[in-house]
């Protein structure tokens, strides 16, 4: 549930309700915004006197959270969740674009993307370092090498990394490097990994998992956020569905589903999503359409030579292209894509 204080309540009287609600074993998640002051009782399925919590001073009222997703759900924060992402801000109605290869090559390779990307309009640089592959035999990444040249690519251009962690204990090594941690729609449900990732108060892209429900999705979110870990990113990257003419199923009903039950950002992903680049700029124009707060896009110098997803990979050229139609979809729905 989410008690709301008066305007006047003192810290006394804040701290009366924090204590109460912990000395019956629920965890407490304090939000101080200008005008009021929103106390958030989560945790076990012990039964609350509602009418004893309305009764304290200071309480205004107590709203009831339905949703099985508390921290992620709309009904405790109605506002986006924004933060900040180098010089730009997620959530806030601005659109951040993420650009970079599936995977760190070389050291030439990352710095060469990253910077034709920088200069076609990307906010964020992408970039894998460790690769979870469907076969063993297959290219899985460059690890700290990798992250080094990502670090190496942030110093060249100042945009910050996101790129994606495996497992719990790699966590430390690769905030080291990167700036945001994302997690791939393989380990969703790695809860493990989702602990560790809230424990690090790290910006977190979650992608959904291919198989994955909206509401298995914000639970899994509702791990990380359990942690206090507030800068959290909901990716949509397509569903494994029947159809076999596209790598996935871009579902891009999730978007604005996604964005009326929950608070955080949303970013959208059309590379995983179509598998094909053939269809990544249509399908990234309707993302912007629907509402996505980021989008991540694929983008190789030579796609033909990469070492993994080369084919939904987007050529430099394509993706600078790509920019400003999106630019141009953004202003005709009264949105922003900032240079």
């Amino acid at each position: 549930m989410i008690v709301i204080m008066n305007p006047d309540a003192t810290m006394r009287d804040k701290s009366a309700v924090i204590a109460r609600a912990e000395d019956l074993g629920f965890k407490v998640h304090l939000s101080e915004g200008k005008e009021r002051t929103i106390i958030g009782i989560i945790g076990n399925d012990r039964v609350i006197n509602r009418e004893q919590i309305e009764r304290m001073t200071g309480v205004e009222r107590v709203v009831p959270i339905l949703k099985p997703f508390k921290l992620a759900s709309r009904e405790f924060k109605a506002s986006d969740t924004t933060f900040p992402l180098g010089n730009h801000t997620i959530g806030g109605g601005e659109i951040v674009i993420m650009a970079g290869p599936c995977s760190v090559e070389s050291r030439s390779q990352i710095i060469e993307t990253a910077i034709a990307c920088k200069e076609a309009g990307a906010h964020v640089l992408r970039g894998g370092a460790f690769k979870p592959r469907t076969s063993p035999y297959a290219f899985q990444g460059l690890g700290e090498e990798g992250l080094k040249y990502l670090a190496e690519a942030r110093e060249a251009t100042g945009m910050p990394i996101v790129t994606e962690v495996m497992e719990p204990g790699l966590v430390p090594l690769v905030c080291e490097y990167a700036d945001i941690l994302q997690i791939g729609a393989r380990n969703m449900q790695n809860y493990a990994l989702l602990h560790a990732a809230g424990e690090s108060q790290y910006p977190v892209l979650l992608k959904r998992g291919m198989s994955s429900l909206i509401e298995e999705w914000l639970m899994c979110a509702e791990y990380i956020l359990s942690h206090g870990n507030t800068r959290v990113m909901l990716c949509e990257r397509g569903i494994r569905t029947f159809e076999t003419y596209t790598r996935n199923t871009f579902d891009i009903n999730a978007i604005p589903v996604a964005k009326q039950l929950s608070h955080l950002p949303v970013v959208a992903d059309p590379s995983h999503a179509t598998g094909k680049w053939e269809y990544v700029a249509a399908a990234a124009k309707a993302s912007v359409a629907a509402g996505a707060d980021g989008i991540i896009i694929e983008v190789h110098p030579r796609p033909d030579e990469a070492m993994s997803d080369g084919a939904q990979s987007l050529k430099p050229e394509k993706f600078a292209r790509l920019v400003r139609e999106m630019k141009a979809i953004a202003q005709a729905v009264g949105r922003e894509v900032n240079p």
